[in-house]
């Protein structure tokens, strides 16, 4: 019987990493292929039934405007986790020192403003954007990204302030540091799991956001990889299947590898908050 659980757990354990392995399997083994190969049903499209070839990806980064797609989701996702800490952690930490039910209430109230859907946004922030004058520029999605990661992001960083012995704070302070200084050396230290998971969550989204990318941007010099890749590789009912899966998986293998790196400290993250919320 303990022989049977064992053979089904390592059964369902393989099935499931074969299902989420797959995706990027297929999109690696799909970049490479040629067009008699890929378009041929006789082939097995899980092999290379002709020789691989670099030209999809050549034609991604010389034929079309990806390289500047790739800049632009770059410099706007690291903006955006910028933004993001800056207004998340000292509201977290401002929040997690709130005693009562204020502080529990305000935690809450914060997470629900992210459960908003971004369907139900995008028009009254469109009307922001058009009065800033910052339409169909990368500077639009800089100001809306982070009316979605703030609010989850410092939600998140309440369980890891929340969690922290506050004997440590009380401790720096009788040793002669400010609030400001107790904060800095020893809350910011004891956060940065919480820390790691919020820059991982802002960059990914910045990247695979596409509502917000095909609104508010038009113009290509300013679209994103979510919102250009679909514009220049789908043309009419021509798709650069190849080309398509490579652009993807430039972008998604990378993240899926920091993802895995701090696999560890996201699962903290999350575990977090539960006995931070039970503390408050």
């Amino acid at each position: 019987m303990r022989l049977l659980r064992r053979i089904g757990f390592w059964l369902a354990l393989g099935l499931f990493a074969i299902f989420s392995i797959f995706p990027a399997a297929w999109m690696v083994i799909t970049s490479f292929k040629q067009d008699q190969d890929l378009y041929n049903v006789a082939n097995n499209p899980f092999k290379y039934n002709l020789a691989p070839t670099l030209h999809n990806i050549s034609f991604l980064f010389t034929g079309t405007h990806y390289p500047i797609f790739l800049w632009n989701s770059f410099y706007i996702g690291v903006i955006v986790v910028i933004i993001t800490l800056l207004l998340s952690l000292p509201a977290a930490y401002s929040l997690s020192r709130l005693v009562g039910r204020w502080g529990e209430r305000s935690g809450m109230a914060i997470f629900l403003v992210y459960l908003i859907p971004p369907t139900l946004l995008f028009i009254p922030l469109y009307q922001i954007v058009t009065f800033l004058k910052t339409a169909n520029t990368d500077w639009s999605l800089v100001l809306v990204y982070p009316t979605i990661t703030v609010p989850f992001c410092t939600w998140l960083l309440l369980g890891f302030f929340k969690s922290m012995p506050r004997e440590l704070e009380e401790a720096a302070l009788i040793d002669g540091c400010s609030r400001w200084q107790t904060f800095l050396r020893v809350a910011l230290p004891l956060s940065l799991p919480g820390i790691a998971t919020c820059v991982v969550f802002a960059f990914a989204l910045s990247l695979s956001d596409y509502i917000y990318a095909a609104v508010f941007v038009s113009s290509t010099a300013s679209r994103t990889v979510s919102a250009g890749v679909p514009t220049e590789l789908i043309r009419g009912d021509i798709y650069y299947w190849q080309s398509l899966m490579a652009a993807a998986a430039i972008v998604a293998i990378p993240l899926a590898v920091a993802y895995g790196l701090l696999f560890d400290r996201l699962v903290k993250g999350f575990q977090n908050e539960p006995a931070g919320e039970k503390a408050g």
